[in-house]
């Protein structure tokens, strides 16, 4: 077997390694949270029926009720009747959850309701955080070859273009489809599946998401009565994954066209010159074995050859 396949199934084997910490962190949250949220649920019900059966309501009453329900309602708890049927706490949501805690996106709209629950959260990110960052740097790595060297070495080979004009091109190219892809395309979807956001919304959301601001004033499956809520929620975290990668892959490119612009020696920042070498030897190895075999493979990739960034003003 080659090196290039034992790599992306050495790939595949970590981002399925990846996919089963979320679920552990997904059970565990939702074993530690949903007797939580039941018994809170359960309380409120009762402050709901107590207040009104109150022959007369006073401001004190009704300022300690008030009280009460936002306090609820900041976890994620609605004293509403359509909005006590789901469970912020349920494997999907656990998922979610776990997913934005780690990406770093971290809407807010749930929270962990237990001192246990707040304590795995500090465990949990300290291991998930650099865990995402690493899975995300190994696949925008593997991608860097097939989404920017190759197309860049057809436009200078088939187009005869420089290699600033090939780069720029590309770069264009590349902007368009992530914006048309992650951030337009995404958008409609969102704003027809859910009813109370309009396009501006959703692309805001999306922009939102993808910069792992997470202001959490949208979050998609939110609403009542909403079908298909646990598939829908699993779509967005595999959106927020793909969309993630491919952000880093467009600021990659980026850097690598302003280091051949001159850009990164005008305002004296670090050059790239050292992440070709880091390119050329992935983070997921293959093996000593195919090690002249990899080698092979990897000179069109050499700095000095066509296909690369840095071949001019050497």
């Amino acid at each position: 077997m080659s090196s290039g396949y034992k790599s992306w199934i050495l790939l595949t084997g970590f981002i399925l390694f990846y996919v089963a910490y979320l679920l552990l962190g997904a059970l565990v949250f939702s074993t530690i949270e949903r007797p939580v949220e039941d018994k809170l649920k359960s309380d409120i019900q009762v402050l709901k029926e107590e207040f009104l059966n109150q022959s007369c309501v006073n401001a004190t009453s009704l300022e300690n009720f008030l009280e009460k329900v936002l306090q609820a309602n900041k976890y994620g708890i609605s004293i509403l009747p359509n909005s006590s049927a789901s469970s912020n706490w349920d494997l999907a949501s656990s998922l979610f959850f776990a997913n934005t805690l780690v990406t770093t996106v971290g809407y807010g709209h749930t929270t962990p309701l237990s001192d246990t629950g707040k304590a795995f959260s500090i465990f949990y990110a300290l291991l998930g955080v650099p865990f995402t960052m690493l899975v995300l740097t190994a696949c925008v790595q593997r991608l860097m070859h097939p989404v920017t060297y190759g197309p860049i070495g057809m436009c200078r080979q088939r187009f005869g273009l420089d290699p600033l004009a090939a780069t720029a091109v590309h770069f264009a190219i590349l902007l368009l489809l992530v914006v048309l892809g992650f951030f337009v395309v995404p958008a409609v979807v969102f704003s027809h599946i859910e009813d109370t956001w309009s396009f501006l919304d959703a692309i805001y959301f999306c922009f939102i998401t993808l910069c792992t601001i997470g202001l959490g004033d949208y979050v998609p499956g939110e609403k009542p009565g909403q079908k298909f809520r646990s598939l829908y929620k699993i779509s967005v975290m595999v959106y927020l994954f793909v969309g993630l990668m491919m952000m880093y892959l467009v600021l990659r490119a980026f850097h690598r066209m302003a280091d051949l612009h001159g850009l990164t020696s005008f305002f004296q920042l670090p050059h790239c010159d050292e992440d070709i070498e880091e390119d050329k030897e992935p983070i997921i190895e293959a093996g000593d074995e195919d090690q002249h075999e990899a080698e092979a493979s990897a000179k069109p990739l050499d700095p000095a050859s066509q296909t690369s960034y840095n071949t001019i003003n050497r």
